[in-house]
């Protein structure tokens, strides 16, 4: 059997050590696992071998590489990033290296692209697409596309809602998303109508089992189980196709309700707080502005635009005082 490599070595030591000391979950210790994998054979072909002697620009060319040689999105190699900047930072802790390569390595902001996003008239039709005429889960698909553009779902935050995380008297709904973080949303009127009349009409029938499998989750599929993230996927791709929309996926919901709301003049903090980021900067991505609005936004909020040409008053000064030397 072939010796472990350094790279194999003190990676084995820093997820060991991001498992008993940080209570990680497997998924994310899986991703850091992989994440690290692909760092050391890319930088192995480069001939670095050895953690020790990695450099800043090593880095950072393995980060472009990702990006224009394997077609990594944005995204991924962001958190790609984050992998290798808390390994280099473990080490730079325990000693084993003398400096932290990682540590002045920048966020690829400028590789991020705007997310895709409908507009209102669009989505409204995406929601109201599901109808008696689609099958008996009609409603649930319903139900599901109107929570999840209402609360800014992600697809797995879809399948993990319990019946009792419904509060129809607050209009509300408690979500539970990354790192095992809870938020409480708030839904409106056709989203609470549309799984009141889920959990009357359809919901019965799909929880008729008695063995538990349903584990209270909200959302069940025919067999009686919790709707699994693929289902989602095929949901709304199914009703994308029959609102005549093209490239939507559960994300799409997500970033429509976020661009919506910051649209309509909701404060970048609360869409934060609704989205669940920890970092406001991921929201900021939402902030871009339909250009063909803008000049109606400076006229509508900008001092000087109320003003009248020539007379230097605004409308709330009242008339001008006549000059006493006219």
């Amino acid at each position: 059997m072939p010796e472990a490599s350094p790279f194999e070595t003190w990676a084995r030591d820093f997820l060991a050590w991001a498992r008993v000391e940080t209570g990680l979950s497997p998924a994310t210790l899986e991703v850091y696992g992989r994440d690290l994998r692909q760092m050391a054979e890319d930088l192995r072909k480069r001939g670095v071998r050895h953690p020790a002697r990695v450099g800043m620009q090593d880095l950072a060319d393995h980060l472009q590489r990702l990006r224009k040689e394997r077609g990594m999105e944005a995204s991924t190699v962001t958190r790609h990033l984050a992998t290798i900047r808390v390994f280099f930072r473990w080490l730079h802790a325990e000693r084993r290296i003398d400096r932290d390569p990682a540590r002045l390595l920048e966020r690829p902001h400028r590789w991020k692209r705007l997310p895709g996003t409908l507009t209102p008239r669009q989505m409204r039709a995406l929601v109201e697409a599901p109808s008696a005429e689609h099958g008996d889960l009609w409603e649930r698909d319903r139900a599901m596309l109107e929570t999840m553009y209402a609360a800014g779902l992600r697809a797995s935050e879809v399948g993990t809602l319990k019946v009792n995380d419904f509060n129809e008297t607050l209009a509300s709904v408690l979500v539970l998303g990354k790192g095992n973080k809870q938020r409480l949303v708030p839904l409106g009127e056709p989203a609470v109508k549309a799984i009141g009349r889920y959990l009357e009409a359809c919901r019965p029938g799909l929880a008729r089992f008695r063995d538990g499998r349903d584990r209270f989750r909200l959302f069940l599929s025919f067999s009686g189980r919790p709707i699994e993230r693929v289902a989602v996927w095929q949901i709304i791709k199914k009703y994308a196709a029959v609102a005549r929309l093209h490239d939507v996926h559960p994300h799409t919901l997500r970033h429509s309700f976020a661009t919506h709301l910051l649209g309509g003049g909701a404060d970048l903090r609360v869409v934060q707080e609704l989205l669940g980021h920890s970092d406001i900067n991921t929201t900021q991505i939402y902030t871009h502005v339909d250009r063909s609005r803008l000049h109606d936004v400076v006229r509508k909020h900008h001092p000087r635009e109320g003003m009248s040409v020539g007379d230097g008053s605004s409308p709330r000064s009242g008339p001008r005082r006549k000059s006493r030397a006219a």
